[in-house]
């Protein structure tokens, strides 16, 4: 299992792949200043639970899948085998398991939010100018807005319409976009989900001395397709302009490839064995 810190040039691998890990710890923090910049234009007050999970749905995403592919990196490189006790198989396991509680939180405020940019009524002969006063918001994308004022209301194109239940109003072309990058949000999540329940699956099986060449093999038909999935989402999100999530999307991508490779090497050297 520690093959990988026995080969030439290791302490440059190790510092790429702890360096991903820690742009990735910074990208906790991006999202939820992105998304308490959006809170100001949507919900006010105190927040239900329902509320704070689709509000803070990245940052919760995020964080839960951090510590996921920390508890990855000591499963399958970190700790020898030896080490890994049934107290901290336990252990490792039962975090595991409210991660993945915490990342389905996740997933169903994305399609909460998916459902809340559908969920609009349209403003037919509406005066924006006239509603400066009431404290409107302008969709501009996705958890993207600005206050409707004078200097922008003039420059609303028609088709209007109005976010329900919110003081929101989105052009047509703009809201289609935010439709389009709100199931972008919900189908990446759920191909990380699908990623990381095939990964548990082979460290599970490893574990048991079962992860055979022939499962792997299997498996690997699986993740290019699931992979194939996230790197068209990170794609998606470059040329829409959303860099925040292109470059965790790429990140989560380039970390991923050190756990397969931690993975790979495992199994490599129980077969060895």
């Amino acid at each position: 299992m520690n093959q990988l810190r026995l080969r030439p040039g290791l302490p440059i691998f190790t510092l790429v792949k702890y360096l991903t890990y820690s742009l990735l710890l910074a990208n906790i923090y991006f999202f939820m200043q992105e998304e308490l910049g959006s809170l100001s234009h949507t919900f006010s007050g105190s927040l239900s639970f329902a509320e704070f999970v689709q509000v803070f749905a990245a940052t919760i995403d995020t964080a839960a899948w951090v510590i996921v592919l920390l508890l990855f990196e000591l499963e399958t490189c970190v700790l020898e085998d030896e080490q890994l006790t049934t107290a901290v198989k336990r252990l490792l396991h039962g975090v595991r398991i409210l991660c993945g509680a915490a990342v389905l939180w996740a997933f169903f405020g994305y399609c909460s939010e998916l459902i809340t940019i559908y969920d609009t009524v349209p403003l037919a002969n509406w005066d924006a100018c006239a509603r400066v006063a009431e404290q409107w918001s302008v969709l501009q994308r996705l958890d993207e807005y600005l206050p409707l004022t004078e200097g922008n209301c003039e420059g609303l194109r028609p088709p209007l319409s109005q976010i329900s239940g919110f003081s929101i109003v989105a052009e047509g072309t703009v809201l289609q976009t935010s439709r389009y990058l709100a199931w972008a949000d919900v189908i990446n999540s759920a191909a990380w989900i699908l990623v990381v329940l095939v990964l548990e699956i082979e460290v599970r099986l490893q574990l048991k001395g079962r992860l055979t060449d022939s499962v792997v093999a299997g498996t690997r038909y699986v993740k290019y397709v699931l992979y194939g999935t996230l790197f068209t989402a990170a794609i998606y999100w470059g040329f829409k302009g959303k860099f925040l999530d292109f470059w965790d999307a790429a990140l989560w991508l380039f970390a991923f490839i050190f756990i397969e490779l931690n993975v790979f090497d495992w199994q490599q050297e129980t077969s060895a064995a």
